[in-house]
């Protein structure tokens, strides 16, 4: 099965939004990239209450400033493309009142001629939530489940009825309907998060993994999946990795996988295939200085992940 390959969209603040991510999404497409992706970052505290991905103590890196807003970067793509599917890793829940997010990824959709994937997480930062003041972060995982509720309802036939925690909607006609039954993506790195991508997702988005991180996670995707009743051949996996190429080979020792030179990094998409990643974003945005350099890069490695079979 050969590797799909999608690309991540310009957000960080050394693009100019009236222009990289347009060219670059035109660039995707006719580079033969599958997909394009969006993340979510909202705010760059001074003092974070947590570390980067939840660790302690961990900084956030400065590429996190003024990052721009997904919806409106995938809306952008959406407008100069016809084929690339349109993907999200990840929106994080929480920050979105239910029913309104909902309503906004059918109009996507619906517009685009259906090649949404909604890519959606929990998130992992305190105060990207009190900013958004829509869900306390200790609520996150059952604002998750509520979400993915309020989307199946919006999505569906008329008339949408719905009755939640956050989410009030007596029967109403919504509109405009999805072009297809939007496909569901969910973050998770294990327990809970990877049991509700078991019970209730179309796609799994692990996120920084080698193969040999993957492998073992995804065999706990497939017994969790099972025990629910579902066949977990039929569950779609899209790893995200963030890339940095450079002009010589890294020593192994201490080399953070998807660093290096191509071969490096083709090594380690290499084992993300074999370890059962059916499709791979590739970020390569924090080390290009603008959108021109970012095509010519994801151009290369594309041409590059092709030669070599993958």
């Amino acid at each position: 099965m050969t590797l799909r390959l999608g690309l991540g969209l310009p957000q960080m603040p050394q693009y100019d939004p009236r222009r990289a991510v347009r060219e670059v999404a035109r660039a995707a497409e006719e580079i033969g990239f599958d997909s394009v992706w969006v993340f979510e970052r909202t705010v760059f505290p001074r003092a974070p209450l947590d570390g980067l991905y939840g660790v302690p103590d961990l900084p956030w890196p400065d590429f996190y400033r003024r990052c721009a807003d997904p919806l409106v970067t995938l809306t952008l793509a959406a407008a100069v493309t016809d084929r690339v599917r349109l993907g999200s890793s990840v929106l994080v829940s929480g920050l979105h009142a239910p029913f309104p997010l909902a309503r906004t990824l059918a109009s996507l959709d619906a517009a685009s001629g259906g090649r949404v994937l909604a890519g959606l997480g929990t998130g992992w930062s305190q105060d990207e939530y009190r900013a958004a003041g829509i869900t306390p972060y200790a609520d996150r995982g059952a604002q998750l489940d509520e979400l993915l509720d309020v989307c199946a309802a919006v999505w569906g036939p008329d008339p949408v009825a719905y009755r939640g925690r956050w989410t009030e909607l007596a029967p109403a006609s919504v509109g405009p309907k999805p072009a297809r039954p939007i496909p569901v993506y969910l973050a998770g790195g294990g327990g809970r998060a990877l049991d509700r991508v078991a019970r209730r997702a179309d796609g799994w988005l692990p996120a920084h993994l080698t193969g040999e991180r993957l492998a073992p996670l995804l065999a706990q995707l497939t017994d969790a999946a099972e025990r629910h009743g579902r066949d977990a051949a039929e569950l779609d996996v899209v790893l995200r990795v963030g890339v940095e190429l450079t002009d010589a080979p890294l020593p192994a020792a201490g080399r953070p996988p998807y660093t290096g030179s191509h071969d490096q990094v083709l090594a380690d998409l290499a084992g993300a295939a074999a370890a059962g990643a059916r499709e791979v974003l590739l970020d390569l945005q924090v080390h290009c200085r603008d959108g021109a350099e970012l095509a010519d890069r994801a151009a290369e490695l594309h041409g590059r992940v092709r030669a070599a079979g993958l």
